[in-house]
């Protein structure tokens, strides 16, 4: 379990992260997400010694990275998926990290294979493209076999089969029970592999829970209906913290209900419904505006329009 308590870091007068308190559970793909200059970076190398915290703590299983015994049976750690000696082979690069680590030489050729790159092990590294890069640097971070892996932007240059590999294998890995914590800006994926959020802006938490708690907690979401008796049906739906708005004549929009009861009181009322369909806001625009007051680096759209 990682654990971050009143994480703060300041690089002269710049205050990178501010008093920053979360946790990352055991046997969940958590998100960690923000805009650009947020803080994600340096949160994630003072996880792992890269950097120094100016005052708090952020610790792996109670204790800071530092204080582990042989690190990389403990956490596997991708933050530069490009951090290879470009003549190497991946074979050599991996099993660099092993002998001087004292992992077993198998274990170069397992993680090999687990990341789809045993047909081109021996070639160097400089010619791989940026997801053949991404998938060494995630054997990397697997090779001690480790209960904890912090993964930096891992999508980025993968292919939709990369992309599908990556998400069943982060999935299978926190099935196992291991703590995977991944920062990326693609919301549409991070929504299939992700179950948990961490939301930092200029720093500081702005959000952290379930996908669906902190979806919901932006927008409800909201029912839409189509009956041919949307009156009769706005009528029946009433009821203390229940929501309903008519967006046509036969259409309404309700929150406060579910789909499954909305149908059984249309049911019960003998009206009949053409369509019924929960709508929700996406990772991206709930991102979007709970992040809104905290960029550092945007687009003025009055610029833009001009």
């Amino acid at each position: 379990m990682i654990v971050s308590e009143h994480l703060t870091k300041r690089y002269g007068e710049k205050i990178a992260v501010e008093d920053l308190s979360f946790t990352v559970r055991h046997g969940a793909v958590t998100g960690f997400l923000g805009p650009n200059g947020a803080g994600k970076s340096t949160t994630m190398r003072m996880l792992v010694g890269l950097d120094h915290p100016t005052s708090g703590t952020i610790t792996l299983g109670g204790k800071v990275y530092s204080e582990l015994p042989d690190p990389l049976r403990h956490v596997g750690v991708m933050l530069d998926a490009r951090a290879v000696h470009p003549a190497r082979s991946a074979y050599h690069h991996l099993l660099s990290i092993a002998q001087t680590q004292g992992f077993p030489k198998q274990r170069v050729n397992h993680v090999l294979e687990m990341v789809g790159l045993s047909s081109v092990a021996q070639k160097r590294t400089g010619g791989y493209s940026l997801g053949m890069s991404q998938r060494l640097g995630i054997a990397a971070a697997l090779l001690g076999d480790p209960d904890v892996l912090v993964l930096d932007e891992p999508v980025n240059g993968l292919d939709p089969d990369g992309v599908l590999w990556l998400r069943e294998t982060l999935s299978g890995l926190a099935r196992e029970g291991r703590t995977v914590f991944l920062s990326s800006h693609l919301m549409s994926e991070l929504s299939l592999i992700a179950e948990d959020l961490i939301v930092i802006g200029q720093g500081k938490l702005l959000a952290a829970g379930s996908v669906d708690d902190i979806v919901s907690s932006v927008a409800p979401d909201s029912t839409r209906v189509v009956s041919n008796d949307a009156e009769k049906l706005a009528t029946a739906l009433q009821g203390t913290h229940v929501s309903v708005t008519s967006t046509g004549r036969e259409t309404l929009l309700v929150q406060g209900r579910s789909a499954r009861e909305i149908g059984a009181i249309a049911a019960a009322e003998r009206i009949t419904l053409y369509e019924l369909a929960t709508e929700r806001l996406s990772l991206e625009e709930a991102f979007m505006r709970i992040t809104r007051n905290a960029i550092d680096y945007g687009i003025n759209q009055q610029e833009v329009a001009a």
